[in-house]
């Protein structure tokens, strides 16, 4: 479904990530991990549309999308669930979810798709009138996830997910990408915690300094050597 191809970005003449090369198959959840600084969230920011490439090339559901404007990459079916959820904390929960549907013009469907969040997180449908801003940060990533899905997606990129969120919010949100992913939204996760996002990834690239140096299946990379002791301390 997504293809990246030799892709090249760099900040002010300074190189970020160069031919990175990845595959995320429909139905799949794809773990893109590595240390902090390594080039993950620019990469997907990359495929987003929110960072301008120099070089290489990006393939959505058959279709180049390089060239595409953020926002009409949304209109495709990519959704971005950004790093430190960036959610407008001065509104609703509810009219933060809304916000999310911003492509869509049908609003049955619209409705359909806010109570099916609600159902996957009840937390978010009890504070469903609360000012976003006051929620606590694992609800917060709920909500952010729950936007990303308003845009009825056919792939969700996913920045940091347990980024700043308590041990029992983490297990929550992955049990719910995995079940977002079982409902049929193939999954592009970016992740510090390799253990974490290996564990239900299908495949899984590793990143270093702006180039992929390893990959393979989830699991065969958790049982890699090479991995327990560069990044799980094993």
């Amino acid at each position: 479904m997504l293809q990246v191809r030799n892709l090249k970005v760099s900040y002010d003449g300074v190189l970020a990530i160069s031919k990175v090369d990845i595959n995320v198959g429909k139905g799949k959840i794809i773990a893109l991990v590595g240390g902090n600084g390594n080039g993950k969230s620019t990469t997907l920011r990359a495929i987003a549309g929110l960072n301008s490439a120099d070089a290489g090339q990006i393939t959505f559901d058959g279709k180049e999308i390089g060239n595409l404007p953020a926002h009409k990459r949304v209109g495709l079916g990519l959704s971005l669930v950004p790093e430190g959820r960036r959610i407008f904390g001065r509104l609703t929960v509810q009219r933060n979810l809304e916000l999310g549907a911003y492509t869509r013009r049908d609003t049955h469907e619209v409705q359909e798709s806010l109570e099916n969040i609600y159902r996957l997180f009840p937390i978010i449908k009890d504070r469903r009138n609360q000012l976003a801003g006051t929620m606590s940060g694992g609800e917060q990533q709920m909500l952010a996830i729950g936007r990303g899905l308003m845009a009825k997606p056919k792939m969700l990129l996913l920045d940091e997910p347990s980024w700043g969120i308590a041990p029992k919010f983490v297990t929550k949100v992955l049990d719910t990408i995995q079940l977002v992913n079982e409902e049929g939204v193939s999954v592009l996760l970016v992740e510090q915690n390799l253990h974490k996002a290996l564990a239900i990834a299908h495949y899984g690239y590793v990143i270093q300094t702006g180039r992929i140096v390893m990959q393979g299946a989830g699991q065969d990379l958790l049982n890699n050597d090479d991995i327990k002791k560069a990044y799980l301390g094993l």
